[in-house]
């Protein structure tokens, strides 16, 4: 039997299929305007017995696919135990939304808190910042580490902390050092949620952030231990799905 998982999100949509308890394919691609014509395009050609959705989009393809669907939290909590078995902490920060999940020694989901009203800290968050000081996303972290200071940013709302940031390039700051402040300041965000459902050992970042050296670098730095970090951390909420389409009768 072949299970595939879908997670279709704010920022891109991606899609694993499992065959006898490994990874036989996974696909990804942006959500664009029209997140279920890409999905359908996502699907073209992929063969599987049964699929669950998760993400921001999963009731628009329950409608359309007569699909079930499942929890992001259940998802990436799933998803994150297959890749670590020892996981009992998990922080995903994706493109307009963060999560926070603990797990109990079974692996069972014990508490989570979600960022979901606003986009403060998450891949949103970050790539306008990056915008406004003049990098690509990509060379946003790696320019961050580069600097011997932070300028401490006073806003996490992204358009007062923009206005802020372009008040700092005006006075001549350097915008390396602006890059690591707002680096600092979304972690200072993930970290108010880890301690509000309590950080164990094991501690797994998931989502597209976690692409971002800057960001792993101060998450290990500020919790005092290495985080594990898959090495396609986008996919891990769409292996969830499809795991647990496995449990779906």
């Amino acid at each position: 039997m072949r299970y595939a998982g879908i997670d279709i999100g704010s920022r891109s949509i991606e899609l694993v299929v499992l065959e006898n308890q490994e990874i036989a394919e996974s696909r990804q691609t942006d959500s664009g305007f029209n997140p279920m014509e890409n999905a359908e395009s996502l699907m073209q050609g992929m063969t599987y017995d049964r699929i669950a959705a998760t993400g921001y989009g999963r009731h628009l393809f329950e409608i359309a696919y007569n699909s079930p669907t499942v929890t992001e939290i259940k998802a990436y909590a799933e998803g994150a135990k297959f890749l670590f078995p020892q996981v009992r902490t998990i922080l995903d920060i994706g493109g307009q939304d963060s999560k926070a999940i603990s797990l109990n020694d079974e692996g069972k989901i014990k508490k989570f808190e979600m960022n979901d009203r606003c986009a403060a800290g998450t891949g949103k968050f970050l790539e306008i910042m990056a915008r406004s000081l003049g990098y690509g996303l990509k060379d946003f972290g790696p320019a961050a580490l580069e600097a011997r200071k932070d300028i401490q940013i006073s806003s996490m709302c992204t358009v007062f902390a923009e206005s802020e940031v372009t008040g700092l390039v005006a006075k001549g700051e350097d915008r390396r050092e602006i890059a690591l402040g707002l680096h600092s300041s979304a972690v200072r965000r993930a970290l108010g949620m880890l301690k509000r459902i309590s950080v164990n050992d094991s501690l797994v970042f998931a989502g597209g952030v976690a692409r971002n050296p800057c960001m792993c670098q101060l998450l290990e730095k500020a919790l005092e231990r290495k985080i594990l970090i898959p090495e396609n951390p986008q996919m891990v909420g769409a292996l969830g799905a499809a795991l647990l389409a496995r449990e779906i009768k």
